[in-house]
């Protein structure tokens, strides 16, 4: 395996670099890897949860978008990255603040017709534009969502297909990954939240019997992991510097519907095949069912090959 010197986590949102690959981003400027982290959108679908702010959303001009831009730039600064937005513009004035493309919302929100939504945006534009940043960048490592986009958010699965088209138009691309959960921890995490989340304050805690969202793959699917308790610290002050999205605490984390998450110092990652974007299952030299996840290789220190 070949240690990663440079690696590139594709994102479609801020927050979601902190939230899904804080730990990973985190533990590399800890050991000297250069992190650099693509935003594609600047959020500005986003629910605001602090009353003080809630006058940015929905408002005309997007101003939420300009804040969420600042708040990217100091949660990168809090993980140690350097932050790309696609396609940026000079200066901040306008609409987006920079991206060429606007925040979609949900799955059947109206944001989705907006001129400049991604995902109305044709694919093979959004590729090309991801294609540039990564030829600039020339990254050893590239990370992003699964086919389903973490938890199936239009703007999630778009910027997978992006990526994948884009690492798999390049000349000898480099290593592609996704960002999953091995079964066993997502379990594990729902009972620790069960056991530390306060009760009674408003926060919800997943029930066992809950569905997990599709980023949570079979144990046997996690092709490498990054585990490093130390980055959180990091981790809890990048989520603070999202103020407006994420309110975070010891330990855990809830957005605006105050479903509690845990922040367990460990990530997951499913290595992709660039051709179609689907897993490909680790080729480990003992039986991958067999293997704990946190015995998988780092993916700091070059994955699974």
């Amino acid at each position: 395996m070949t240690p990663v010197r440079r690696l590139l986590a594709v994102h479609a949102h801020p927050d979601d670099e902190t939230l899904a690959t804080g730990v990973l981003l985190a533990a590399a400027g800890r050991r000297g890897v250069e992190a650099h982290v693509l935003t594609c959108t600047l959020g500005e679908e986003g629910e605001v949860i602090p009353g003080h702010l809630a006058h940015l959303q929905g408002a005309p001009g997007d101003p939420l978008a300009e804040h969420r831009r600042d708040e990217l730039a100091a949660a990168l600064a809090a993980l140690g990255a350097s932050g790309h937005l696609l396609r940026a513009a000079p200066g901040r004035p306008g609409t987006g603040a920079g991206t060429a493309y606007r925040d979609s919302g949900m799955a059947g929100a109206p944001s989705a017709t907006h001129p400049r939504a991604l995902v109305g945006a044709p694919l093979g534009e959004v590729a090309a534009r991801v294609r540039d940043v990564v030829e600039a960048l020339r990254p050893d490592l590239v990370v992003t969502y699964d086919r389903e986009g973490g938890y199936r958010h239009p703007d999630h699965v778009r910027v997978h297909e992006a990526t994948v088209r884009a690492v798999a138009a390049l000349p000898g691309p480099p290593p592609l990954y996704a960002v999953c959960t091995p079964a066993s921890w997502a379990r594990e995490d729902r009972r620790w939240l069960a056991e530390h989340v306060p009760r009674g304050a408003g926060w919800l805690v997943p029930a066992a019997d809950e569905p997990y969202p599709p980023s949570v793959v079979d144990d046997p699917l996690v092709g490498a992991v990054v585990i490093d308790p130390a980055a959180v610290a990091a981790q809890v002050a990048a989520l603070a510097a999202h103020a407006t999205q994420v309110v975070a605490r010891d330990g855990w984390f809830a957005l605006s519907n105050h479903v509690a998450g845990r922040l367990p110092g460990r990530e997951g990652f499913a290595r992709l095949d660039p051709r179609t974007g689907r897993v490909v299952p680790p080729t480990a030299g003992v039986d991958p069912a067999g293997v704990d996840p946190a015995a998988r290789p780092d993916l700091l220190d070059g994955g699974a090959r």
